[in-house]
């Protein structure tokens, strides 16, 4: 019987030249909404691609459209290329025929089935062929599965046996969208090499392959492992697929290091066992008398009432249960990434299951001792068994970190110790510590025990005191931070319990941040001010000093100069040299609101909210003028460099995008030249011509890899153009 029931409209082809193209709509660090652009519809990523049994249809694949909204499935191209009948309607009518559904239709090519079965009897350009005779959209070409327990060189073996069936599998496809899967076992060094080989060919999508049986096991570390492994190496314009993987479980910190598509039979296969997926794990129907979550297909029935149906039906029941608090996962995690809190919703997952808590403290505790040291184990016992020598497995956190995290607005809710180690927190740090430029030679005052805002407690006594020989710091629960950013996010926004900033000073903490900032052999004044009556008399006597004159400019110049290092990586000179003789206007509170250079015009504004910097024309101008480096002529290397000092990122268009980005029109993928490696997503840039004249201010929503690879969707969101 056929679901016909409140029918959606069919899906509306993309255009031709689109076909294949994978587009970012929003980010949050390497997680990304996204969009695949196909033949029978434009598909929303994250989003869970049902397994569809072509002889055992549970689930009708009509109901999953018309009821749940689900734009793609899978199926298996070999299941109906082995059974004469679904062969023959498949061929005569197309795929989309026989399974009565009109979305996205992504067919596997038997791989599954040869590590399940043993072998299969399909030639590798004669599935690619058959899938492409019944009009599927996203083909699979058959690669070689690699299992945890084969050894190195078998694994190597089959990764480069994939990579050599890549080419006869692409010139059979032709302009059909084709997989491209990954392969490499547990061996991170070999999911590197598939990714790098498999990245240079013209494949649509990439699935990760092999992690059934991980995720069987539960070695979620080692998942993570892959996942790493794999996804710093891949071209980042396409979408990259979790073969097999469908457990809610997973999704969040999956999501959030860069997966977009899942695919998985669990609904139905643990339905028939009576078990009920959860974001927490797996729920037995066997004892239970109530719903862990009530899900519309459930509402009115109770566990024990479902115990007493047939087989048949309570299997209907509960995959639909299963695919209902699946789906539901996936949107907690797309508005997550909408949110900037993909990383604190793996966070807390992670709590719930100990093989999950596992990996993820793998991902974050001591994060390069963490990935190297299983790595260093992997290559010796592998250079054992081959004679062969290899070097160290990437640093893939810092790539995570560097490369790929956003800046965050708004609150920065406490987590406990996991807070430290979030990657956005991270790339704060490190920006903070390499970008700051101490300029004095004396000795280092930490501010401690109160909350935020500071300047309402003791901006009066900074004013008398910025302009002695100390260098002010303002002790935060995530680390000291210079008095000069005392609004800036995340430090000033930590959301917890008030003991977290009334606590003693941790000196052996404060000593390793003062040498991060490069102040080292200095003497460090704690100075409590939880208590401000009588604080200025106190604070000069531990000083040794008398009264002083408040200096109220020098002061917010300071804090002017130092978010300008900070936040737009300029040389502590060169943002000073802007900032001589300029004025302000303030707010009625006595905050900045504009700052007016020595010509009078309005150069940047202090952003209240997360305490950052918006920078206008004039002051765009001024910056761009600064630059002491050529225009940048490629995107940069993988391996960035230390380019601290050396100003706003700038972003490269060619002549047909110059006129319109002068007015102001966001620049599009396809339309960018180059950019210096410091890009970053969500950091200010200049864009520029070829020649190097300024022709707009904008925000980068792009790595400089995904710059020079995507062609389709927003590059840079343009603030203002420059006529």
């Amino acid at each position: 019987m056929k679901w016909r029931t409140g029918a959606r409209e069919d899906p509306k082809p993309c255009r031709e030249k689109d076909q294949g193209k994978f587009e970012i709509t929003a980010r949050d660090g390497q997680a990304r909404l996204g969009k695949l652009h196909t033949k029978h519809g434009i598909v929303q990523t994250p989003c869970l691609l049902p397994v569809i049994n072509p002889n055992i249809r549970t689930i009708e694949p009509r109901e999953m459209w018309d009821k749940y909204g689900i734009q793609a499935l899978i199926t298996n191209s070999y299941v109906i290329w082995k059974h004469e009948k679904l062969k023959s309607v498949a061929l005569s009518d197309g795929v989309h025929s026989l399974l009565d559904y009109p979305g996205m239709i992504m067919t596997d090519s038997g791989t599954f089935q040869s590590y399940v079965y043993g072998d299969v009897e399909v030639g590798v350009e004669e599935i690619v062929q058959f899938q492409k005779d019944i009009g599927v959209d996203v083909a699979t070409m058959l690669d070689v599965f690699t299992r945890p327990d084969m050894t190195y060189s078998q694994v190597k073996e089959a990764v480069n046996e994939t990579v050599k069936r890549s080419t006869p599998s692409i010139s059979t496809a032709q302009e059909m969208m084709l997989n491209g899967p990954i392969q490499g076992g547990i061996f991170p060094e070999l999911r590197a090499m598939s990714a790098k080989k498999m990245s240079e060919l013209n494949f649509s999508v990439h699935p990760i392959g092999g992690i059934v049986p991980v995720m069987e096991q539960q070695k979620y570390t080692n998942l993570a492992k892959i996942m790493l492994a794999t996804k710093s190496n891949l071209s980042p314009n396409r979408p990259v697929h979790m073969f097999g993987c469908g457990h809610p479980m997973l999704f969040p910190m999956l999501i959030a290091l860069g997966a977009d598509l899942f695919d998985s039979a669990a609904y139905v296969l643990f339905a028939r066992d009576g078990r009920l997926l959860t974001p927490w794990g797996t729920e037995k129907i066997s004892e239970m008398e109530e719903w862990p979550i009530i899900m519309p297909s459930v509402s009115n029935h109770t566990p024990a009432e479902v115990r007493k149906m047939n087989k048949e039906d309570r299997t209907i029941l509960l995959s639909r249960f299963n695919l209902e608090v699946t789906l539901q996962e996936l949107s907690r995690c797309r508005q997550a990434v909408r949110d900037g809190t993909i990383w604190r919703l793996a966070e807390r997952r992670s709590h719930q299951h100990p093989a999950l808590r596992e990996a993820f403290l793998w991902l974050t505790t001591n994060p390069s001792k963490a990935i190297l040291e299983p790595l260093i184990l992997d290559e010796i016992s592998a250079s054992k068994e081959t004679g062969e020598e290899k070097g160290r497995w990437e640093e893939n956190w810092d790539w995570l970190v560097s490369a790929q995290q956003t800046p965050r607005n708004g609150g920065e809710s406490w987590g406990g110790n996991d807070t430290f180690n979030r990657p956005h927190i991270q790339m704060a740090m490190r920006n903070l510590h390499s970008r700051w430029q101490s300029q004095k030679r004396g000795d280092v005052i930490v501010f401690h025990g109160t909350t935020p805002p500071w300047r309402d407690k003791i901006g009066e006594l900074v004013d008398r005191i910025s302009n002695l020989d100390y260098e002010l710091f303002i002790q935060t629960p995530i680390g000291i931070v210079p008095y000069g950013l005392e609004d800036l996010n995340p430090w000033a926004h930590v959301e917890g319990p008030s003991w977290m900033w009334n606590g003693a000073l941790d000196h052996i903490k404060i000593q390793s941040d003062l040498e991060k900032f490069g102040l080292v052999n200095r003497r460090v004044i704690p100075i409590d001010i939880s208590d401000t009556e009588d604080l200025h008399n106190r604070v000069f006597e531990i000083l040794g000093i008398g009264p002083t004159e408040r200096d109220i400019e020098a002061n917010k110049t300071r804090q002017i100069i130092d978010k300008m290092c900070v936040l737009y990586n300029m040389n502590y000179r060169d943002a000073a040299d802007i900032m001589a003789d300029s004025t302000y206007v303030m707010s009625r509170t006595g905050r900045i609101r504009n700052v007016i250079n020595s010509n009078g015009a309005h150069i940047v504004s202090p952003r209240l909210a997360e305490g950052g910097l918006s920078l206008t024309v004039e002051g765009a101008k001024m910056l761009h003028s600064l630059r002491k480096i050529p225009v940048p002529k490629s995107f940069g290397t993988k391996k960035k460099s230390d380019c601290s000092g050396n100003g706003l990122a700038w972003v490269v268009v060619d002549s047909d995008a110059e006129p319109f980005v002068k007015q102001g029109r966001n620049v599009m993928h396809g339309f960018v030249l180059a950019c210096d490696e410091w890009t970053r997503p969500d950091e200010t840039v200049l864009i520029v011509n070829q020649s190097g004249e300024l022709l707009a201010i904008g925000r980068s929503q792009s790595t400089p890899e995904e710059l020079s690879t995507f062609k389709k969707g927003i590059a840079i969101k343009v603030r203002e153009g420059c006529p």
